[in-house]
């Protein structure tokens, strides 16, 4: 029997709000499943994310290792906890220095296929993971991924 596929609903994440908090938990969500856990494992240590509030790189960075491997072990990661805290806080990074933001990675990407490469691009980032985070996320119009000139266009 096959298992459920995790969607971005199902951890109450809002996709089609667009927004940066949004995208990033579903980002942070990924990370977690796209490692070889149970699902209600990688869940649960998700939720203790968010009920930190550690739910964007900056918080992640500011919480530091040691606060990260006590939350992913609260949600019972621990086989992973030592290497996804580092891989979180190495991504957090990476994401921050490369594009400031997960919005920015995405309205910088020409296509879904450049945004798998440039999300493959970050060290600890496989398929599994790139595929999870793609399969929820409408790739932005032109539009959608330049919120100014959505505004202008209702406006005429």
């Amino acid at each position: 029997m096959a298992k459920p596929t995790i969607r971005a609903r199902d951890l109450g994440i809002d996709l089609e709000s667009g927004t940066e908090g949004e995208r990033f938990k579903w980002f942070l969500a990924c990370l977690l499943f796209g490692k070889p856990i149970q699902q209600e494992v990688a869940k649960r240590a998700y939720l203790e994310f968010v009920r930190e509030g550690l739910v964007t790189p900056e918080a992640l960075l500011e919480a530091g290792w040691d606060r990260l491997v006590s939350i992913l072990d609260r949600g019972h990661y621990v086989r992973f906890d030592f290497s996804t805290a580092t891989k979180l806080l190495d991504i957090s990074r990476s994401l921050i220095a490369r594009y400031g933001s997960i919005t920015n990675l995405v309205a910088q990407s020409s296509d879904m296929k450049d945004l798998a490469r440039r999300l493959q691009d970050f060290k600890g980032i496989g398929p599994v993971t790139t595929r999870m985070f793609l399969r929820d996320l409408k790739f932005p119009s032109t539009s959608s991924s330049r919120p100014g000139l959505a505004q202008r266009r209702k406006m005429q």
